[in-house]
């Protein structure tokens, strides 16, 4: 996990930050109230979310999905780039960490485009297939416990239309998966997830080295 790019040096961070993307007030605000948490390290680089709203941007997007809210700082950097009929369905399972998204939806005015869910993502992946989202999304961010990605990813490709994209966080777990000392469960199943999604030809692939790493998914 890391709230920067893994490897760039503290001046290029901060020169990626001044002059690379256009981070406003409400994000600057909340990803400096993040800062003092004790898990801080979950929120993505603002270089991250800039790029992921340019994607959405991009692929004209309407209806995203989001596995893993945190305080809020992806949720509201892509809704902020949604149409003003655009939709953001969260998942989180974490009631105090999701009452500073709100907080910060309601400040940068884009609640009204937000519905969270709270409870376990693939309960409430499987309840939106039940109710007919299959291949109604356009866009989706899966950033939760990493032992379920497979399951995430498996779930959010039926919600996914085709031409949509799903952006997976963390791929690169801090540099781990490269480290073959690196044994631990969690690394472990990062691997695996991602050389699942190597040989997977539902998808067109890119795995990139923004933040902690991005893999984008793009349905075929």
């Amino acid at each position: 996990m890391s709230s920067t790019t893994l490897g760039l040096s503290d001046a290029v961070s901060n020169y990626l930050l001044r002059v690379g993307g256009r981070e406003d007030k409400d994000l600057a605000k909340l990803r400096e109230e993040t800062s003092d948490h004790p898990m801080a390290m979950m929120q993505i680089s603002p270089e991250q979310g800039q790029f992921m709203a340019l994607l959405v941007e991009l692929i004209g997007a309407k209806k995203t999905l989001e596995i893993g809210v945190f305080t809020g700082y992806s949720s509201t950097v892509v809704a902020k780039s949604l149409p003003v009929d655009g939709k953001l369905v969260a998942l989180d399972i974490s009631e105090e960490f999701t009452a500073i998204a709100k907080k910060y939806w309601e400040a940068a005015g884009v609640s009204a485009k937000i519905e969270l869910i709270l409870g376990p993502a693939k309960d409430s992946l499987a309840t939106l297939l039940e109710e007919g989202h299959q291949q109604t999304f356009d866009f989706a961010f899966i950033d939760a416990d990493k032992g379920n990605y497979e399951n995430y990813y498996e779930l959010t490709l039926a919600l996914l239309r085709p031409g949509g994209i799903i952006a997976i966080d963390n791929v690169l777990w801090q540099g781990k998966v490269a480290n073959d000392s690196a044994d631990d469960d969690l690394t472990n199943a990062i691997r695996a997830f991602n050389q699942k999604l190597h040989g997977d030809q539902r998808v067109s692939l890119s795995m990139l080295t923004i933040g902690d790493g991005l893999t984008l998914a793009l349905k075929r």
